[in-house]
């Protein structure tokens, strides 16, 4: 039984309970307070049924994704800034609370507010920059012209990357810094191919998990999994810009048209194909070449 199941349970039994009550609180005659009772009551159950997951499970759902979404620099300095906001509303209730009615009753609430708020939107904002700044006091530099240490390069992976292959081979190199991302549905995507009746499909999609499993066990730059995603959008090419322009990442492809999709809303594209062209050997005229022929 799922939880939502569960608490519509939950919800029908306490509003027919609460229906049933207030059928018997106003019924009037000709009908007895029975008929009232067991007519509201009922109204009770369906109202329970339809409304408790909206105030309960559905909440608590959108509060996970938002959090998973969050950076966790941002949801670390977002607790600390309501921590402060919360010290500083206590330590202000004392004096606030001694001050002549209505001010004395009002004023502490309204200060704890206000000061939480803004407590948690100044850490939450400059969150990176807290996280600089407790770098360089970590390290003993607490120079402010310093520069920041340079910001993790994030690069997305999409699937026809992944298929490809060669993206194995270059993160053996080493010559890609920063950190290789592969989002779930992209995952999933590699698997639906990998599950279809086509059989070159197949082949493919069976190419792409054999190149994460390369990935995760040989690649010299770290290779994570995410959970983030795009609500609201159902391709994945879509979902990978949306994706990018929250993370502020680079998109590493070999798709011709999310390539230039990408470029124009400003996301950095390394394309595999491109970098191919580029570190082609270059020969000079009467340059002598010994060539083995295998085929």
């Amino acid at each position: 039984m799922s939880s939502e199941f569960g608490w519509r349970l939950i919800g029908m039994v306490v509003f027919t309970i609460l229906g049933a009550r207030l059928g018997i609180e106003i019924a009037v005659p000709p009908f007895g307070v029975d008929v009232f009772a067991l007519v509201f009551g009922l109204l009770g159950s369906i109202t329970g049924l339809i409304i408790t997951p909206y105030f309960t499970t559905r909440p608590a759902r959108y509060i996970r994704r938002m959090i998973i979404s969050v950076p966790a620099e941002t949801l670390l300095t977002t607790i600390i800034g309501l921590l402060i906001g919360a010290v500083i509303a206590a330590l202000s209730a004392v004096p606030l609370g001694q001050l002549p009615a209505p001010f004395g009753q009002w004023l502490p609430t309204v200060v704890a507010v206000v000061v939480s708020y803004a407590m948690v939107t100044l850490f939450a904002t400059r969150a990176l920059d807290i996280g600089a700044l407790t770098q360089r006091i970590t390290r003993g530099n607490l120079d402010p012209n310093a520069a920041p240490p340079p910001a993790e390069a994030l690069i997305l992976l999409d699937t026809s990357v992944i298929i490809d292959g060669r993206v194995l081979d270059i993160s053996k190199t080493g010559f890609v810094p920063g950190v290789m991302l592969i989002p779930r549905f992209v995952l999933a995507e590699l698997q639906h191919i990998a599950d279809s009746s086509d059989a070159l499909k197949r082949t493919r999609g069976r190419r792409g998990l054999d190149v994460l499993d390369g990935l995760q066990k040989e690649s010299r730059i770290p290779v994570r999994i995410i959970d983030d995603d795009v609500d609201g959008i159902r391709a994945v090419d879509d979902k990978l810009v949306l994706l990018a322009q929250k993370l502020r990442a680079q998109l590493m492809t070999t798709d011709y048209n999310l390539n230039g999709v990408a470029k124009l809303q400003g996301i950095t594209v390394l394309n595999v194909n491109e970098l191919a062209n580029a570190i082609k050997a270059v020969f000079l005229p009467n340059e002598t070449m010994t060539i083995h022929v295998i085929q």
